[in-house]
This record gives structure tokens, C-alpha cells and sequence, in this order.
């Protein structure tokens, strides 16, 4: 039975490579990110590794657009550029040296906290293991990802493409969440059991207080889909704007906008709840943002609009609290038992355990690092240091900011838009990052942030060979 999913994802994924329309991967992509417990290569054929979906389509758009002369190229052109992909290549390279050498070099002498926990083990001394490996390959195919993604989404068509394949993959989102909670009133766990073969711990059938069931979709747990549904949430959001189609931003959008929202908070995750309200937060910024914004004026579309709703709907919410406040009840009962009272919970105090031995592992490596795979914690930022050493660290966040601070040409509204819903779209996932990060790895959703902001930024300069010294890049003419 769990070799026809396997097949069925690899007959899909062999269409994508030789269509002649590459959009086909960008949607198997995006779908393919529910799937975070399915394993599509027989784990007993990779020695208990787990390889999942997202990563193996990550690879054949690698291997597509980046595998040819052309794609060389462009390759070798902007990884060396300042205004291109250096700082994330830099990171690449140290990251691949830390990992060789830190594991060996300082074996047995530093105390870290294994990426394969086990139930009688809390902590373990550094050496080195096939987790190292395994990490350094999904980093490195992380960060492959971002030049093929800017590549690919070079041109305006792509870009809305792009768009419409993220709104295809909240679409499965959802249904998988749906399927998940169905599956507590109709036999449905056979069905989805062929999707949950990942050797790592898959806590599917968890119950909180009341008896209320954590949705989990096919993901490992229910912490897991609160942030895809957060992904998906915050991107779908932002991007809207950037969306030519009429039908798909009015009318598609807003379903899926609140479809996402209703199985973010059956998640029951409590990073996701942290992270809502950092999207409330994001959301009002990003208005004040757009009210003052000069240069590009096409930003200011649907303001007052938005504005409108968002307070008609906080005065029928506040109406509602006053007349009858018990409707409330369940909801505050829920965030109090899932964020207020966090802290005092077991999980709260071992992931903070996590964090802190992971901190004290790279001051213990004079701030070289433990390698890729090397400790787990559970804070992204403390997980990057940690494993790639201060020297890593700095590069990655340097490139975070540089994607940040990237412009679109001053006639490009749309890439002001595509830009400007980047920028907003990180802040969510970098807050749920700091509760529940465990890897240096950024993930295949931050990949192709990273690439659309790169071609938005890309299509004011020519890339092409002949690089400007200065900027990595020749202007238009």
C-alpha cells in the first residue's frame, strides 16, 4: 500500500521535469509541502533516513533550471555578485567546513543534544554522525534553491504563476487538515497512514485538555502544521496584491484566507497563536506602511477598503464581547492552556533545555560552531549559530537583511509589490522560528521567498556576463 503514493509522486514529479511547462513543478512544489510525514524514497533502502517530498521537487527544479550552460551562467554570476547570492554562499562554505571538521575536532568534549532523540537520552557528547550529512544536504539544497527559484521566476508570467501555485498549495493545506480532523469521526487513518512513513516521531493522535483533538494534516505534529498553515496564511496575504487576477483575489483568496486561519487554530499550536498575533501586529504596520508610501503608489490599492473591514470587524468582535461574552469562553480557556500556561509545561522547559545546550555548545567551540546536524535546538536563530558558528550566522542574517532592503525599479509596481510582500511574509515565520526552530536549515518556503525577491529586484538590472565590479550586475539599457 505505501508503494503507490511513492509511485504516484514520482510519475508526477517526472512530468515536471521534462513538461514543457515549468509552472507544473512550482505547483507540485507547493503541494508537496503537507506531505511533511511522507517519506517518498523507502526508508529501508536509505538506511532510516527520511527524504520527503518537498526537498526531492526542490532538487528537480534545481536540476532544471540550473542544469545547463545558461544555467551555469547565471549560476556562477550572481553566487559571486554583492548585490546577488555572495553572502548566501559564503554561509554555504562555512557551513560545509564547520560540519567536516567541528564534529571531529572537538568529538567527545562538547555536550550537545542529539537530532535523533531517543526516549532515555536527554543529552549527548558531540561526534560525528549521519545527521551531519543529512543536514548538510537539506541546507545545501536550501540554498541551490534560491538561485533556481530566481531564475525561474525571471520573468513577469512566472511570477503570477508563482502566485497562483501558492494558492494551490494553502488549497492542500487545508484539505489535508480537513482530512486529519474527519479522521476522528470516519475511518479515514488508513487512508492516511501511507503518508505517514517518516522514521523521525509522528505525533499524530495527541488530545489537550477537554478532549479536543490537535490537527496535525499529514505533517509530524500539530506544531508542524501551525506553521505551514502560518506559511501559507501570511504569504497568501501579503501577495494578493501582486495577484493580476480579479477572480483569483477577490473571490479565491479570501476563502482560503479564512479556511487557513480556522485550521491554524485547531493546530492548537501554541507558536502558531504567538505567531497570529505577530501577524495582526505585521498586518497593521504594513497599512501605516502603505499610507505613507510615496514611490510606488499602486501599493495604496484596496487601502481604505481593508482598513474598513478590519475595523467593522473588530467592532462587531468587540459588540459581540459585551453582549455575550460566553461565546468567548472556549477561546480563552483554549489560549490560556496553549500560550499562557506554556511555560510551565514539560515541552516548555525541555525545548528551552534544547536551546541553552545548543547556546553553551557554541561558546564551548570558541564560536566555530558544532556542525550541520550536530545539536538540536529549539530557537531558529540560536540553531543557525550554533551549527554554522558566529562567522555563519552573520552571513546568513546578512543575507536576510540584503533580501529585505531589496528594490524593485521605480516603474514596477508590481515588483514593488512582490518585494513588499516578502518583506512582510518573513516576519511570522522568523517568530515561529524563534519557539520552535530545531535546524540551521531555512526550508524550502523561505528558498523561494528568497529567489522572488531576487528576481523582482533582478528584473531592473541585466544579468548577463560582463559583471560591474562594483555591483555584480549591468543595467538595462
Amino acid at each position: 500500500m505505501d508503494f503507490l503514493p511513492i509511485a504516484i509522486f514520482w510519475l508526477l514529479a517526472l512530468i515536471g521535469l521534462f513538461s514543457r511547462k515549468p509552472q507544473f513543478l512550482l505547483y507540485l512544489f507547493f503541494a508537496s509541502m503537507s506531505f511533511g510525514a511522507f517519506a517518498v524514497i523507502p526508508t529501508n533502502l536509505t538506511g532510516g533516513l527520511t527524504f520527503t517530498a518537498t526537498p526531492m521537487v526542490a532538487l528537480l527544479i534545481i536540476a532544471r533550471t540550473l542544469g545547463n550552460d545558461k544555467g551555469f551562467a547565471y549560476l556562477y554570476q550572481t553566487l559571486l555578485a554583492p548585490r546577488g547570492f555572495l553572502l548566501l554562499c559564503l554561509f554555504w562554505v562555512i557551513a560545509v567546513i564547520v560540519t567536516l571538521f567541528m564534529p571531529r575536532l572537538f568529538a567527545g568534549e562538547v555536550e550537545i543534544i542529539p537530532m535523533r532523540l531517543t526516549l532515555f537520552m536527554r543529552t549527548d557528547m558531540l561526534q560525528p554522525t549521519t545527521q551531519n550529512i543529512s543536514q548538510l544536504a537539506y541546507l545545501t539544497i536550501s540554498i541551490a534553491a534560491v538561485p533556481a527559484f530566481a531564475r525561474l521566476m525571471s520573468t513577469e508570467a512566472m511570477r503570477q504563476q508563482t502566485l497562483k501555485a501558492l494558492c494551490f498549495g494553502g488549497a492542500i493545506v487545508i484539505g489535508t487538515g480537513l482530512l486529519d480532523f474527519l479522521s476522528q469521526y470516519m475511518p479515514l487513518k488508513p487512508v492516511l497512514a501511507p503518508f505517514r512513513t517518516a522514521t523521525y516521531a509522528l505525533l499524530t493522535e495527541v488530545d489537550i485538555a477537554g478532549g479536543t483533538k490537535r490537527v496535525v494534516g499529514l505533517m509530524p505534529e500539530a506544531s508542524a502544521y501551525g506553521a505551514l498553515c502560518i506559511s501559507f496564511l501570511t504569504g497568501i496575504y501579503f501577495f494578493r496584491r501582486a495577484m493580476i487576477s480579479e477572480r483569483l483575489r477577490q473571490f479565491l483568496v479570501p476563502a482560503l484566507l479564512g479556511l487557513l486561519l480556522i485550521f491554524t487554530w485547531l493546530s492548537t499550536s501554541s507558536a502558531a497563536y504567538v505567531a497570529l498575533v505577530v501577524l495582526g501586529g505585521a498586518m497593521g504596520a504594513e497599512w501605516l506602511w502603505r499610507a505613507i508610501q510615496k514611490r510606488h503608489r499602486g501599493l495604496k490599492r484596496d487601502l481604505g477598503l481593508e482598513m474598513a473591514i478590519a475595523f467593522a470587524v473588530i467592532i462587531g468582535l468587540c459588540l459581540i464581547f459585551l453582549f455575550s461574552p460566553r461565546l468567548f469562553d472556549p477561546i480563552i480557556a483554549l489560549f490560556n492552556e496553549m500560550v499562557l500556561k506554556k511555560s510551565s509545561t514539560s515541552s516548555f522547559e525541555e525545548r528551552s533545555m534544547w536551546t541553552a545546550i545548543s547556546w553553551q555548545a557554541l561558546l564551548d567551540t570558541y564560536g566555530l560552531g558544532v556542525g550541520m546536524g550536530g545539536t538540536r535546538a529549539s530557537n531558529s536563530v540560536v540553531a543557525v549559530f550554533s551549527s554554522t558558528g558566529f562567522l555563519g550566522g552573520l552571513c546568513y542574517y546578512g543575507f536576510v537583511l540584503q533580501t529585505i532592503l531589496r528594490r524593485a525599479a521605480s516603474n514596477d509596481d508590481t515588483g514593488a509589490a512582490l518585494l513588499n510582500a516578502v518583506r512582510w511574509s518573513l516576519l511570522p515565520g522568523l517568530v515561529t522560528g524563534l519557539l520552535i526552530g530545531t535546524t540551521a536549515d531555512f526550508g524550502a518556503f523561505n528558498a523561494w521567498l528568497y529567489g522572488l525577491a531576487a528576481a523582482a529586484a533582478f528584473a531592473a538590472y541585466g544579468v548577463r556576463p560582463g559583471l560591474s565590479p562594483k555591483t555584480g550586475f549591468r543595467p538595462k539599457k
